[in-house]
């Protein structure tokens, strides 16, 4: 079994900048004034921005995650509306989950509920199995380790994976992959280059996703 995990944001889709706006919401509600500071959020977790934007105010963690799933929840039609799958992103998953040797997934520093509810909102959902995937609201802060937390759930439920690929638009995803000894496959769909991206050590890359053969081509390669 070939275990495929997908980052969300900027591989799959663009949520027009609504999770930086949820975000910035969460914290006017959990602080009560406005955020004023710069935080880097491509490639990082929720867990990790949150605590970025907190600062000193670490004990606030909890009730900012729950405010940041409340309000993400409350922008889903504009998400749906104002936002778009990437082109090519639903034929590679739906073909890659017509095959019986590979499990489908995410690995995302997204929350569990706003991962299903980003990809929901495009009929992405429906490819990939969740229960096998790693999230930014598990008890892990570095993407690293969130690769490993997928391996475990998915060897749980579908027997041990031959191999692990996981697919990202951001160096950190590569690097994470790199970490966690898997395949790691960009695209240039995010704010990186084709350039940047192959530094940073990929072992594929891909400027989109419209070239379906050229993703499954990737996704097989050994």
């Amino acid at each position: 079994m070939l275990l495929v995990l997908w980052d969300i944001d900027g591989t799959l889709l663009d949520s027009a900048g609504h999770g930086r706006h949820a975000f910035e919401e969460a914290y006017r509600a959990v602080v009560g004034q406005p955020f004023a500071g710069e935080v880097a959020m491509a490639g990082h977790t929720d867990h990790q921005i949150a605590m970025a934007m907190l600062g000193e105010e670490h004990e606030r963690l909890p009730r900012m995650l729950e405010e940041l799933a409340a309000s993400l929840a409350a922008r889903k039609d504009r998400i749906r509306g104002e936002g778009h799958s990437h082109p090519g992103a639903r034929e590679a998953l739906r073909t890659l989950a017509e095959r019986g040797d590979v499990v489908q997934s995410v690995l995302t520093g997204n929350l569990e509920a706003n991962a299903a509810l980003k990809l929901a909102a495009f009929g992405l959902d429906e490819f990939l199995d969740f229960e096998s995937g790693g999230y930014g609201s598990d008890p892990h802060s570095e993407r690293s380790d969130l690769v490993a937390v997928a391996r475990e759930r998915a060897r749980e439920k579908h027997g041990e994976p031959a191999a692990t690929v996981l697919v990202g638009d951001t160096p950190l995803d590569v690097r994470a992959a790199r970490a966690a000894g898997a395949r790691a496959i960009a695209v240039a769909t995010g704010p990186y280059g084709v350039d940047e991206l192959r530094a940073a050590g990929a072992d594929e890359v891909l400027a989109d996703l419209r070239d379906t053969e050229a993703v499954l081509a990737a996704v097989n390669r050994r």
